[in-house]
């Protein structure tokens, strides 16, 4: 009798479950360190005019901007910080690198019965209005806006941006959040934010088939999902790496957190508005 269900070939499963491969050319440029970013910056400083972009100095505005559009050196769309090229040739192709980074992960505390109370039409401008605040304030920190889903914003804090004090920028990103939608003011928070702060090494690259994005995958992203889950309106929780990196005090309160999906419990700094 024929077996109905053969083994599947041992080279193909292990070839399906390998670990993304780091792309060296990939690492340099995540981490700021590839040479062709100084080469570009000694000319285009040599160009008046600001803003530019943080990584090759091409100018955004001025008698030079147009011709740096020309060359594909507009902003880009996921960090107008940064210039399209510096990241667009590499996001159309498959590859990456796994580098030590910052993560953070913010969402509106009680979307649903937001919804539901307010109606479609107020819901839909809350939400325009929580995701151009949000852009503001990450850009404005050096962050990747890697995605908005639904009522959830996340970004990444990469070391090419932020240099090796990813860890101080995502806290500060946090704490401008909650800042932003109101969790200072009297009256309260317009968008109630639970917010989650990680860092670690993820696989930083240009992820899919036909249709590619720009992201992070890996145990750091999961694990810094939880932490916004689990964080109640105005609290930030900021995971024990994270707050080492950024020298948050000891004195700040901790707390003890088994997380969902995961066997290992987390301790956790919890800032508030």
């Amino acid at each position: 009798m024929t077996d109905p269900d053969p083994d599947p070939d041992p080279d193909a499963t292990a070839h399906e479950a390998a670990p993304p491969v780091s792309d060296p050319m990939w690492r340099d440029i995540l981490e700021g360190t590839f040479p062709g970013f100084g080469t570009g910056r000694r000319w285009f400083r040599m160009i008046p005019t600001s803003p530019r972009c943080k990584l090759c100095a091409a100018p955004f505005a001025g008698p030079g901007a147009p011709v740096m559009r020309l060359m594909d050196r507009g902003p880009w769309v996921k960090n107008p910080a940064i210039c399209g090229y510096c990241f667009r040739e590499l996001e159309r192709r498959h590859g990456g690198a796994e580098i030590e980074l910052s993560l953070l992960f913010a969402d509106i505390r009680g979307s649903t019965g937001l919804a539901e109370s307010m109606g479609a039409g107020p819901f839909r401008r809350l939400m325009d209005r929580f995701y151009h605040v949000a852009t503001d304030v990450l850009v404005g920190h050096d962050a990747i806006v890697d995605k908005f889903v639904g009522d959830e914003v996340m970004a990444l804090f990469i070391p090419a941006l932020t240099g090796a004090d990813h860890a101080g920028r995502a806290v500060a990103t946090a704490r401008g959040l909650l800042a932003a939608t109101g969790h200072h003011d009297r009256g309260g928070p317009w968008a109630p934010l639970g917010i989650g702060v990680h860092s670690g090494p993820a696989y930083v690259g240009s992820i899919g088939g036909t249709v590619t994005d720009f992201t992070a995958l890996g145990d750091t992203v999961n694990v810094t999902s939880r932490l916004a889950s689990a964080a109640a309106a105005g609290e930030i929780l900021v995971s024990a790496d994270a707050a080492k990196k950024a020298a948050l005090d000891d004195s700040i309160e901790t707390r003890h957190l088994t997380l969902r999906g995961r066997t290992q419990s987390l301790d956790v700094r919890v800032l508030r508005d």
